[in-house]
């Protein structure tokens, strides 16, 4: 059965209720000061073998929505959605409850924010990021800044071609490996900022090596410190796999076949294979040209084709695409994985699936689930085995240290029911071994986004999950923090932000 905690309490009232302030320099529980925020260099400990059933788990209702959206309008363009165009500074930023004194570092957030006010998708605004440091139990800056991008100078929108190279908006995920802090969007070359002040410093390429895209989802393997990543491309080579060491520097790329240009935005990889999803979302290069002439006539450049098939590849992680082994599946689309690991001849993935997406009259896609793929590299089959219905989630987070391995825990930002927008809630804690759930509700005008996992000395499920959180009922965004060993206390701490924070993607943690 799953645990409900929180009732509803908005964030302020519940971290009133703790007592602290900005100068409380109470650890919580009983972890050191100044304990490391980096991923060990050795094999993290293992868990015990998932013994997940393939059945749904009964929760609470989720809160009834009570955000106005105007569907006249479109709804990325309203509310806490809305773009801002204000680039600001501030340092003391007031705290409620106490935050750990051992998480010192920097929580970056990227989003798509059209510095025109207007944009013709959420996918399509300029980049964004927001950046809040954390030293010794006090926030010390907030800083936002614009990826400056050519589109962005240009205020090009979409821009007069499809996106690649350095003309892409770089407005989905911050990434911080080899010393470098990295902002991507969905193609072209990533962007790198500078940390002290999130201010861009100019598109990257790996020192030449990435002459193809990068995506918004890498995985940075625990024990090896490797940085995997692919792009995909609108003309061949559709699909290309690249390997970053520790150091920075990428060691390994290489084509893929693919038989057609599809959004492929996130994979996964195991302590031995890379795992990508071929998927019905196919880019349709003559509607891609009429969406660039005029971006309000409707001609979306990716269509919902489930003729096309569906299908998982499996291959060496450190490359080698033609041992590339495909599994077919039913027709879906996948935005988000939540982890991938190997137990003997099967590979296992855990995504956040939906039935289809980019269907008119839908806002994102239908039908979402918790899904677990099982692939027997052996005997060619495939088990595609329901975990969720009810309480799903989704823009899932887990402890770094588990990447690519047998896991225990999940964090994902609530999902609620809305024909009119894409509507965020609170904070769910999923238990992939026996299948509870630990859920901090925020009530119906408080919403969150992604919960970045910060680990701490110790084993899995020991750090901190951060996220911005917005209160539609006050205006007032903070970036709250709650101890990942129980999310059903809701927040130990939250921090004030001095202007309003537009829902946005994914974040990284560079640490002090």
């Amino acid at each position: 059965m799953a645990l409900v905690a929180g009732g509803g309490a908005s964030i302020i009232s519940a971290l009133n209720a703790c007592g602290g302030d900005a100068g409380n320099d109470t650890a919580v529980g009983d972890r050191p000061t100044g304990a490391s925020t980096s991923p060990p260099t050795v094999p993290p400990p293992a868990v015990p073998p998932s013994t997940l059933p393939a059945t749904t788990v009964q929760a609470t209702t989720v809160p009834a929505t009570t955000v106005p959206v105007d569907p006249s309008r479109p709804w990325w363009l309203q509310g806490n959605y809305a773009p801002i165009g204000t680039e600001a500074s501030a340092s003391s930023l007031p705290v409620r409850g106490s935050l750990p004194p051992e998480l010192n570092g920097l929580y970056v957030r990227n989003g798509s924010n059209p510095a025109s006010g207007d944009s013709p998708h959420w996918f399509f605004g300029d980049g964004m990021v927001h950046g809040v440091r954390l030293e010794g139990g006090r926030a010390t800056m907030y800083h936002n800044r614009f990826v400056d991008t050519p589109l962005y100078r240009e205020r090009a929108g979409f821009g007069e071609g499809p996106p690649g190279g350095a003309s892409n908006q770089s407005n989905v995920s911050a990434i911080w490996h080899g010393g470098k802090l990295l902002t991507s969007g969905e193609v072209g070359l990533p962007y790198e900022l500078d940390p002290t002040d999130v201010s861009t410093i100019g598109p990257y390429d790996f020192g030449g090596r990435l002459a193809t895209s990068f995506t918004a989802h890498p995985k940075i393997d625990p024990v090896t410190g490797r940085m995997h990543s692919f792009g995909y491309g609108f003309v061949a080579p559709y699909l290309t796999y690249h390997v970053i060491e520790p150091d920075g520097s990428m060691s390994h790329t290489e084509a893929l076949e693919l038989p057609r240009s599809v959004m492929m935005h996130d994979f996964a990889i195991t302590e031995s294979d890379a795992v990508f999803w071929d998927l019905p979302v196919v880019f349709d290069l003559e509607l891609a040209i009429q969406y660039i002439a005029d971006p309000t006539a409707g001609a979306f450049p990716y269509q919902w084709r489930p003729d096309a098939g569906a299908r998982i590849g499996v291959m060496p992680l450190e490359g080698g695409g033609a041992a590339m082994q495909w599994f077919d599946i039913d027709p879906c689309y996948v935005f988000h994985g939540i982890n991938a690991f190997r137990r003997g001849s099967e590979v296992i993935i855990d995504v956040c699936r939906l039935a289809d997406v980019f269907v008119e009259g839908e806002v994102l896609g239908n039908d979402a689930s918790l899904r677990r793929w099982t692939l027997d590299t052996d005997t060619g089959a495939v088990s595609d085995d329901v975990l969720e219905m009810d309480r799903t989630g989704d823009l899932p987070s887990r402890d770094p240290r588990r990447v690519g391995r047998d896991y225990r825990y999940a964090y994902l930002a609530e999902t609620r029911e809305n024909p009119l927008t894409a509507e965020f809630g609170g904070l769910v804690k999923r238990d992939m071994v026996n299948g509870s759930m630990e859920i901090w509700e925020t009530g119906p005008t408080v919403h969150s986004g992604e919960w970045l996992f910060v680990p701490m000395d110790g084993g899995e499920d020991e750090g901190y999950l951060l996220s911005f959180v917005h209160d539609e009922a006050t205006n007032i965004s903070e970036l709250v923090v709650v101890d990942a060993t129980a999310v059903g206390n809701g927040p130990i701490a939250s921090v004030e932000l001095p202007q309003r924070v537009p829902y946005g993607f994914h974040a990284t943690w560079v640490p002090a």
